[in-house]
């Protein structure tokens, strides 16, 4: 794990290809690490395949839930990357240092709050999301939220502690330390999802605790992870950034004034999506079409994966761009990061959706219905892939110039101008059912890239202040 950035990745650039060099050696870390997570998610999405109908409809259910939470992680991850990659940009090593100390405090206290919180609306939760009448689905979705929800601090304090090194140009050690995280996860959820069983002479043991197992284990290993982070975050130019302190109010405003929009982004983001999977409750075959969701969404970040690790480069690159009071340079590798996301995009969409009925057999192994919903949700995703990913990097791009109003604003444009009332319209008042909420779903997330790169290229980004 590296202790200090590159010095050639704070240099003028001359040219496209050292653009892109520059842009490569920080992404691939993260590429890397995002593809360790898509494996991770398929195994999680391949165990919990084999699992009752009423488990796979649980975790449709918890899925939004899970989404803003996480989302929430990321947001004041986003304030930390935005104003620590400012100051190491401008050379200012007292600054991001105290930075990355305030933006920790301020998780580990957020992330206890919102564990809190969590597991006290996990009933309600479950109820809201899931039909009355599948009350076997709402009790396991319940029990997977609380599980889930203790895993919340450690979750928020690997999130920030992650952008604070991403910010200094680190993105090997988040990539190594994750990854223990990730194989901990698949070891855990092989042991707590299923029963013991024997394979020759070998028992191999477990708790058999189905789709809650899953949460479990994604819980106890984010706390391994949390942990190595904090030991691990002294020793770099951060300093002892994981040291217990309350955050200062002025440093709190200061981190929420990036923080927010990003949040509340995520919260509108998610909440569209609980609206979304609420309407699936009264299409035909409902409860097929909500499973349908974590899988197709599972399978669909083969796609995005490398527009992921992309978009965390361009955070941290534009962030220290504009600190060298050089917006030109954070402009085209912002642009350089968002054409190489679209570019592999395309290249990975193609098989999936020529091979989409094949994936989805292989993890829905005897649930035709399922495979089937699964397969026109995942085709319809691939035909707008490429905008998303274009989307997502050049948003990462804005967050990292500390410009979170205007992807916030585009959010809403899309997800509630369009994506929610189309669904409705599509799936209820048309009676094109899921197929109808699946269009909407793939249509504007297509509008939602055209907006995000008319608004890159505006450039008012370069103004925001942090």
């Amino acid at each position: 794990m590296a202790e200090t950035v590159e010095p050639s990745l704070l240099q003028p650039i001359a040219n496209n290809r050292q653009a892109a060099r520059i842009v490569w050696a920080l992404a691939w870390p993260a590429v890397a690490l995002n593809s360790l997570q898509v494996i991770n998610t398929l195994l999680d999405r391949f165990f919990v395949g084999h699992l009752p109908q009423s488990s796979l409809t649980a975790l449709g259910g918890a899925t939004s839930v899970m989404f803003l939470m996480f989302s929430l992680a990321m947001a004041l991850s986003t304030g930390a990357t935005a104003i620590v990659a400012r100051a190491y940009g401008a050379d200012n090593y007292s600054e991001f240092r105290a930075a990355s100390r305030q933006a920790f405090g301020m998780a580990w206290m957020g992330g206890i709050v919102v564990s809190g919180i969590t597991i006290f609306l996990s009933g309600i939760l479950a109820k809201a999301m899931l039909k009355q009448s599948d009350a076997e689905s709402i009790h396991i979705m319940s029990r997977f939220i609380v599980a889930y929800g203790f895993g919340l601090p450690a979750i928020f304090v690997i999130q920030t502690l992650a952008g604070s090194l991403r910010g200094i140009g680190d993105t090997k050690s988040p990539m190594v330390i994750s990854g223990i995280q990730i194989l901990l996860h698949i070891v855990l959820n092989f042991l707590l999802i299923f029963p013991s069983h024997q394979i020759g002479n070998l028992v191999i043991p477990g708790a058999n605790l189905g789709v809650v197992g899953a949460a479990t284990a994604l819980s106890s290993s984010a706390w391994v992870s949390a942990i190595i982070y904090v030991i691990y975050s002294g020793r770099t130019p951060l300093g002892q950034a994981s040291i217990l302190l309350l955050p200062s109010l002025d440093w709190m405003k200061r981190i929420l004034r990036v923080a927010v929009p990003a949040a509340t982004m995520a919260v509108l983001r998610v909440l569209s999506l609980s609206v979304f999977t609420f309407l699936l409750n009264y299409v035909p075959n409902g409860s097929v079409a909500i499973a349908a969701l974590p899988i197709a969404f599972g399978i669909e970040s083969i796609m995005f994966m490398p527009s992921f690790g992309l978009a965390v480069a361009a955070s941290a690159l534009v962030g220290q761009s504009l600190g060298m009071e050089d917006p030109n340079r954070a402009e085209r590798l912002g642009w350089t990061a968002s054409h190489h996301g679209a570019l592999v995009t395309l290249f990975l969409s193609l098989p999936i959706f020529a091979f989409a009925p094949q994936i989805c057999s292989i993890i829905l192994q005897d649930k035709p219905d399922l495979i089937l919903e699964t397969v026109r949700f995942l085709r319809l995703l691939c035909l707008t892939e490429v905008l998303f990913a274009y989307a997502m990097v050049i948003v990462g791009a804005m967050q990292g110039a500390g410009d979170t109003k205007r992807p916030l604003w585009i959010s809403v444009a899309s997800l509630w101008g369009i994506r929610v009332p189309l669904a409705w319209l599509l799936a209820l008042g048309f009676g094109l059912g899921s197929y109808g909420a699946w269009i909407s779903m793939s249509l504007t997330q297509g509008i939602q890239g055209i907006l995000c790169l008319i608004a890159f290229k505006q450039g008012k980004w370069k103004t925001a202040q942090v």
